[in-house]
Parts: structure tokens; sequence; C-alpha cells
């Protein structure tokens, strides 16, 4: 099945996987971690924190930013990032429900 075939899918479940896949590179999940542990930061407090170049933090930066997952402002040069309490609420509610129903089928094979 190809990309151009989302249209097959409903909105969530389209929204659901453009979230999954901006998260799916560790040094996302590296950024969320940082973000977590911080009320907030300059992007260059990120690239110390990570062993990669200043331009690959920023592409990873923008992915997440593209997909709603962090959110920035502007403060004189440099731009502020922080989680999106919103999307991550919203992973959060999927991920929920997932475990929710394994927690019900708890006991059933699949095989």
């Amino acid at each position: 099945m190809g990309a151009s075939k989302t249209e097959h899918f409903t909105d969530e479940q389209n929204e659901m996987a453009n979230l999954m896949k901006a998260i799916g590179h560790p040094a996302r999940v590296a950024i969320i971690a940082f973000l977590l542990k911080t009320d907030a930061c300059i992007c260059g407090d990120i690239v110390n924190e990570l062993p990669l170049s200043q331009p690959t933090v920023s592409q990873h930066l923008r992915e997440l930013k593209s997909a709603g997952i962090i959110q920035g402002t502007v403060e004189g040069t440099a731009i502020c990032y922080c989680l999106n309490p919103t999307t991550i609420e919203k992973i959060q509610t999927y991920i929920q429900t997932i475990h929710q129903s394994l927690q019900q089928k708890k006991g059933a094979s699949c095989c």
C-alpha cells in the first residue's frame, strides 16, 4: 500500500500515523526526553545534549514541530521549545486505548 492511499483511512488514523512517524526516530525520542526534564530550552541546549550537529538537531526539531508535538517561541535570536500538551494528550489517549483493550483481552490467545 503506497503513501497515496491515506484517503482510505480516517482523519484520526492519519493523524496518529503522522504523530508516530514524527516520534519514530531515536534523536526525536531523546529530544522529547530532554524537553520532559526541562521546562523549556533553547535549541543550543538540545545540541549540547545530543551527539548530533546543530543542523541535524534543527531538522529533527522541525519535524517534531511540524507534527505539533513541540511548539516554539522566538526569544531574541533563539527559539525556546517545549512539548505541546494537547498533542501529547492525544498520543497518551491513543496508547491508553490500546493498553485497556489488551488488558480486557488478557489471557485470550491470538494464535
